[in-house]
């Protein structure tokens, strides 16, 4: 599989990155940590070296499960994990209630703070079982530290060959564009999907103008362009997804009419909607690798048959034709 460069750097990252959301158990209804680790070595296995994960994905399990699983294959594998949404402190923006594995109640908050960050570095290179870290990236942005002090915090950590470049996640133009002056920002980690195009609009053309580049999350829509959750799917129990946006009736309404059109490509290429939506994302500008989840191998071998392709010029077309007529209310 042909990687790509990690802008500004001499990292070369997979295609396609392995999503380490779900393998944490938290916020998915569960998950199977046997089916996990085989779903992470069938990535390594068929070229998906480059693994992301955070320490909030099960307050610490995914990074636990990520570093059980990639323990005497480092060389070959980059790990990209991030700071900044901490369960075991009360500084800085609350953000919600959740429960942990054990059904414990935690609060989580936003905090990006110099030495939090530091300190944060130090437990996830031990869950990763790692002396270095590829990308490091702020979670979220937050309200109660400037961005020049998690900026230097970073310049830090690189400087002590623990992390060897920097990101951030989820940050608006205004906010990147400091965060960059302070210290070479890599990547921003960010929702886009067919159906959420946002960042099209002020992102994309910044990033492309700054050499940094985009690593998108949700491009599935957290399943929903599979065309496998079809109108009134039962969830399981702690599953978030049915109270997100493109989960409400209408705009899953909206969203399948869409895939009924674009499946008529997916038929005649023999491949899977997710195949044609990661493989439309990979092609979008300024993408330097795609996020993409799986609970399992099944899943993953999936995933990576979306590298095998590339959709035509024409393809293209009929495609934003039929994302165009789509009336999604957010």
């Amino acid at each position: 599989m042909q990687q790509n460069k990690l802008p500004g750097t001499d990292i070369n990252v997979s295609p396609i990155v392995y999503g380490a959301f779900a393998i944490g158990g938290w916020f998915w209804g569960g998950a199977d940590e046997g089916e996990a680790i085989k779903a992470i070595e069938a990535a390594i296995e068929n070229g998906v070296t480059t693994i992301d994960t955070a320490p909030v994905y099960g307050m610490g399990h995914s990074e636990i499960v990520v570093g059980n699983t990639v323990k005497g294959k480092r060389n070959k594998v980059q790990l990209l994990t991030k700071f900044g949404m901490r369960w075991d402190t009360v500084s800085g923006d609350f953000t919600f209630d959740t429960n942990d594995n054990d059904g414990n109640p935690v609060k989580v908050y936003k905090f990006n703070g110099k030495q939090s960050v530091i300190e944060e570095c130090e437990r996830s290179l031990q869950r990763l079982q790692t002396d270095y870290i590829d990308l490091y990236q702020m979670h979220w942005p937050e309200s109660t530290t400037p961005i020049e002090e998690t900026m230097e915090a970073l310049e830090i950590l690189k400087q002590q060959g623990k992390i060897r470049a920097a990101g951030v996640c989820n940050t608006p133009v205004d906010l990147l564009k400091k965060a960059n002056a302070c210290t070479a920002i890599s990547t921003n980690q960010v929702a886009y999907s067919m159906v959420n195009r946002g960042i099209e609009k002020e992102l994309v053309p910044f990033c492309l103008e700054n050499g940094i580049g985009i690593l998108p999350h949700t491009s599935l829509q957290k399943g929903l362009l599979t065309g496998k959750i079809k109108l009134g799917h039962q969830f399981g129990e702690g599953d978030h997804r049915p109270n997100t946006p493109y989960f409400k009736p209408h705009n899953h309404s909206e969203v399948m009419t869409m895939l009924q059109t674009i499946q008529l490509i997916a038929d005649a290429r023999g491949i899977s909607l997710a195949q044609l939506a990661i493989n439309w994302t990979m092609q979008q500008p300024a993408i330097t690798s795609v996020l993409v989840g799986a609970r399992n191998a099944e899943q993953m071998l999936d995933n990576v048959k979306a590298v095998s392709f590339k959709l035509s010029a024409e393809e293209l077309q009929i495609i934003q034709i039929a994302l165009s007529k789509m009336n999604i209310q957010l």
